[in-house]
């Protein structure tokens, strides 16, 4: 294995992708530690430790911890992927953009140059909202809580991540595997040291008593059980198949061969995921306004809706099932499919080419779509019951049952949510998706595989 890795920096244009890659990650953990003026950075992380298991804390997740802290990167690559899903989205309802985008390279860059100023716009909003939920809050988590502030962490967050969004762009051109999902990949990694640090100071604590070494035996045979999970679902895909007809093309015979149509059973990687718990971080930031406060109304409506409350749950489940729906609608076509296999020649065996084919693609595509977003519930819930806890005690008429419950049922185990199950998934499948780009790059350069699947292909041995 050490002489496949090796192998990496054998190929000079692969090691400075790589290089380069590295490069690009080590400026992005930088910007972690220069902080946005006039915030209290105490008083900020506390809050955020509060929410430790809620959806603000897998925002934060997200950013790589820069939204506790609130540095120049606090908004992360959240804008650029709601903008870059709103320009999806216009391509199926908008005309003139979907023609726009079937014009070849010309058109992908004019989309992704207006993705790019709807992600500074999307920018501005959002630190705007963020500035003056933090100067309405009633934490003292702003030093000087004047226009000189909202101005300022405006300009500074909306220049954070447009500068993300630029590393991100760079590394998926210049680098290796993709920039948007690497980024937040070094910002999960760079947390997992704190988290196995929590889990050594509560072996020595012995906050469980009796039950402390049980409990941690249980959270890691539970991890390895999600990676396990995550890699199978993740590899998993149904393939349908596909036969070419024969036909003369000029003086050759072309077609006449047998192939499939892979559709994996998680098409949407972990975005449902990331687009449920930025909607249902909305009420976490806003439930911190006065205004909130002052109301017994809008107060006991944040709070049901806050993490562990089955209110927000159950919620929770449902913006991911509906956001799986969403992004496979927008990211896979059937129509696009059945009109291309028609045009070469191809067919599904005992299918009609044309419209049949798309609706029986997209009836296989909806059953496992539905399959892949209960993959993802397990995967997000799962853990985070076991961390938060859900309060079932709160449950109207039926919650007194619950009260007799042990706490770690109702509390959690109070562990850091780096050990979540989302956490976990993109670490895994990003992970996952980087091997095998490296890896096709050694193989098409005569070197062997990571996989043993790969084959071994002789080639160069020296430098």
């Amino acid at each position: 294995m050490f002489e496949k890795f090796l192998n990496i920096f054998r190929v000079p244009d692969l090691r400075r992708r790589v290089l380069f890659t590295l490069g690009i990650l080590a400026v992005y953990r930088l910007g972690a530690h220069i902080t946005t003026p006039g915030v209290n950075v105490a008083a900020l992380e506390s809050f955020f430790n509060n929410q430790a298991g809620s959806s603000l804390g897998l925002v934060d997740l997200f950013s790589g911890g820069n939204l506790r802290r609130l540095t120049v990167f606090a908004l992360g690559i959240m804008p650029y992927i709601t903008a870059s899903i709103i320009f999806q989205l216009l391509t199926v309802v908008y005309e003139p953009l979907a023609k726009l985008q079937k014009e070849g390279e010309i058109g992908r860059r004019k989309i992704t140059q207006w993705t790019r100023y709807v992600t500074v716009g999307l920018g501005v909003i959002q630190s705007a909202a963020i500035a003056i939920a933090l100067r309405s809050s009633s934490g003292n988590l702003v030093l000087d809580p004047g226009f000189g502030f909202i101005a300022m962490t405006v300009i500074t967050l909306t220049a954070g991540t447009t500068f993300i969004m630029w590393l991100g762009e760079q590394i998926t051109e210049r680098g290796i595997g993709n920039g948007m999902s690497l980024l937040i990949f070094a910002g999960i990694v760079v947390g997992l040291p704190r988290g196995i640090a929590d889990l050594i100071s509560t072996a020595r604590s012995q906050r469980f008593g009796v039950f402390t070494v049980p409990a941690l035996i249980l959270l890691v045979i539970a991890m390895v059980a999600i990676v396990a999970f995550i890699v199978f679902v993740e590899r998993s895909e149904r393939r349908i198949p596909v036969q070419y007809a024969k036909r003369i093309v000029g003086r050759r015979l072309m077609g006449g061969q047998s192939t499939h149509l892979p559709l994996k059973v998680n098409s949407g990687g972990v975005m449902p995921i990331i687009f449920a718990a930025s909607v249902l971080s909305a009420p976490m930031l806003f439930g911190q306004a006065a205004f909130v406060k002052n109301s017994a109304w809008l107060s006991r409506t944040f709070d049901a809706l806050r993490a562990g409350e089955p209110a927000y749950e159950l919620l929770y489940m449902i913006a991911i099932v509906f956001f799986a729906y969403f992004y496979i609608s927008i990211v896979f076509r059937p129509d696009d499919i059945a009109d291309n296999m028609r045009k070469y020649g191809g067919f599904i065996p005992g299918i009609r080419p044309g419209r049949r084919t798309s609706d029986y693609v997209n009836e296989i595509l909806t059953r496992i779509t539905m399959v892949g977003a209960l993959y993802l519930i397990v995967v997000a819930i799962i853990p985070q019951l076991m961390i938060s806890g859900i309060h079932l005690n709160h449950l109207w008429l039926v919650g007194r049952f619950f009260e007799s419950m042990p706490l770690w049922v109702t509390n959690g185990l109070g562990f850091n949510f780096y050990f979540g199950g989302t956490s976990l998934l993109i670490v895994v499948g990003v992970a996952m998706d980087t091997v095998n780009q490296i890896e096709s790059q050694l193989i098409m350069r005569h070197y062997e595989g990571f996989s043993p699947k790969s084959g071994r292909i002789r080639g160069r041995r020296a430098w």
